[in-house]
C-alpha cells in the first residue's frame, strides 16, 4: 500500500483516501496500483459501500503527475482496469482535474461541494489517453463534449442540473454527506445492489477505449502466466506443453 493512498474500513463502508497534499494530489503509477489494490480490497472484503475521497478539502486531485506519467494508469481506474459491483461515491471538494476527474467521474455517485469544479485540460495541454472518452456514459454527451474540447471548468452547480453529479453540499460537508449515503447503501440488500448495479452498467455498456483497455488486461494475463512461460520453455527444449491454467 503506498503512503499517498490510505484505506479503511468503518461500519461496513471502506473510505480510500488520496492523500499528497503537498503535489495536490497528482497521481503517479505507485498511487493507482495502491488503488487497484484498495478497490480490489473493497469488492472481495465485507464492506458494503465505498467512499473515494482526498485528504485535502482544497483539491480532490490535480490529476496525472506529469513529472512522471502513469502509462498504465487505467488499472487503477474502476471499470477500466477492474470491475467492481459494490457502490462507490467520489466526495469531491475544490477541483478534480483530468485523470483525477476521469477517476472520479467512473464512481457511482458524485458528491460535490459547492464551489467545486470538474476539469478536463488535455485539448489545451496538449496530452491525453482517451480515458475521459468513458464520460459520454456518465453524463449528456454535449456537457461533456463541452468540458472535453473546450477545457473549460464544470461548475458543480451546473454538473448537479446536468446528472453529472448527485449531491451539492457546503465547503466541508462532501465527506459527511457520502458518509450518509454510503451508511444507507450499505443498510440494503447487497445482493440487489450488486446485481442492479452491473446490470445498469451493462445497459449502459462500454466505451472503445474500455474495451482496449479489457483486452490490454486479458492479454497481459495470459502472457504473464505460469502456462505461458512454460509453453516457451517446452517449445526451446522441444518438448510438449503441459497446460495448469495457471
Amino acid at each position: 500500500m503506498s503512503e499517498h493512498i490510505l484505506y479503511e474500513e468503518i461500519d461496513g463502508v471502506a473510505e480510500i483516501t488520496l492523500n499528497r497534499p503537498e503535489k495536490r494530489n497528482a497521481l503517479t503509477a505507485e498511487m493507482f496500483e495502491a488503488l487497484r489494490s484498495c478497490f480490489l480490497r473493497f469488492e472481495e472484503g465485507d464492506a458494503r459501500a465505498a467512499i473515494l475521497k482526498a485528504g485535502d478539502d482544497k483539491v480532490f486531485s490535480a490529476g496525472a503527475d506529469l513529472t512522471a506519467p502513469p502509462d498504465q494508469f487505467w488499472k487503477g481506474v474502476p471499470e477500466f482496469g477492474l470491475r467492481c459491483d459494490k457502490p462507490i461515491i467520489a466526495a469531491i471538494s475544490g477541483k478534480a482535474i483530468g485523470a483525477g476527474l476521469t477517476l472520479a467521474l467512473m464512481c457511482d455517485f458524485i458528491v460535490m461541494t459547492e464551489t467545486a469544479e470538474l476539469i478536463y485540460p488535455e485539448a489545451k495541454v496538449g496530452v491525453a489517453k482517451g480515458a475521459i472518452t468513458a464520460a459520454v456514459r456518465r453524463g449528456p454527451l454535449r456537457v461533456v463534449m463541452e468540458m472535453m474540447l473546450l477545457g473549460d471548468p464544470i461548475s458543480a452547480q451546473r454538473a448537479y442540473e446536468t446528472g453529472m453529479a448527485n449531491r451539492i453540499v457546503p465547503e466541508g460537508m462532501h465527506v459527511s454527506e457520502a458518509r450518509a449515503m454510503a451508511r444507507q447503501l450499505a443498510a440494503n440488500a447487497p445482493l440487489v445492489l450488486q446485481m442492479l448495479k452491473r446490470m445498469s452498467l451493462d445497459a449502459a455498456g462500454d466505451v472503445a477505449i474500455q474495451t482496449f483497455y479489457d483486452s490490454e488486461m486479458r492479454i497481459a494475463h495470459v502472457l504473464g502466466s505460469e502456462d505461458a512461460a512454460n509453453a516457451l520453455a517446452a517449445f526451446r527444449a522441444k518438448q510438449k506443453p503441459v497446460f495448469e491454467g495457471r
